[in-house]
């Protein structure tokens, strides 16, 4: 799986690399968790990069606490209730969703070294930012009755909480470098596989969600970095080396 990642390159960098705009103040994230509101490039906007909260929520949804998926297995996606109306980019009772990029240069993998559980950090060999192939979906939490009315069986105003946008990153099995860390890796999309994943049929999208298969290096980090409430420059640091 991919539970946790770093994205700390500079934002001009970034746009670059993507050829897309930030929306808002870039922050550095060197320990980027569930749950978090994080930077995306949607199929709906490819030129910006906006931030959405990982953990996918499917627009029929009668609540968050049965979803929140932080990752969507390659081999069933298209198959899932949750999840296909992404791959296709449908809409569902009037909210969208569909296919996005999550922005990372590195990501997280805990190995057993036989006392306790040794994270690593994976980046491609010449430390780049890459994406990492993604879904995203709005979804609206149930309305809320307001006021004294809502206790007597009046005419309680109704409140219409605010459409949350979700994402999830899709796994898949791991190529040979990431295989001795962990048994599945997130899918990363390189050169013109960014814009097919955006733009192209499910079919040829779908297509593209199997092993990396560029040059990758890892490095032990501190296992401070299993705190999801600690995000500094140490973390990405190489320790025991």
């Amino acid at each position: 799986m991919c539970g946790r990642y770093s994205l700390f390159t500079p934002p001009e960098d970034i746009e670059a690399r993507f050829g897309a705009t930030f929306t808002e103040s870039f922050q550095p994230r060197y320990n980027a968790a569930p749950s978090q509101s994080l930077p995306v490039i949607t199929d709906a906007s490819p030129e910006r990069i906006d931030t959405k909260e990982w953990g996918f929520v499917p627009p029929w949804a009668d609540s968050r606490s049965d979803f929140g998926f932080i990752n969507a297995r390659a081999e069933t996606v298209t198959e899932k209730p949750t999840f296909r109306d992404a791959v296709t980019q449908s809409s569902r009772d009037g909210f969208r969703m569909g296919r996005c990029l999550v922005p990372a240069d590195g990501f997280y993998e805990w190995v057993d070294d036989g006392s306790e559980n040794q994270p690593y950090r994976v980046t491609l060999a010449d430390d780049e930012p890459f994406a990492m192939a993604g879904l995203w979906a709005e979804w609206q939490p149930p309305q809320t009755q307001t006021g004294l009315d809502a206790f007597s069986g009046g005419d309680g105003s109704d409140t219409s909480p605010d459409v949350v946008e979700t994402f999830t990153i899709v796994t898949t099995e791991p190529n040979e470098f990431v295989a001795d860390l962990h048994h599945r890796m997130a899918v990363i999309l390189d050169g013109d596989e960014r814009d097919r994943w955006l733009t192209g049929a499910a079919e040829e999208a779908t297509a593209l969600l199997d092993p990396y298969d560029g040059e990758m290096r890892a490095y032990p980090v501190s296992t401070a970095v299993n705190d999801p409430s600690n995000d500094s420059p140490a973390l990405v640091e190489p320790v025991g080396e």
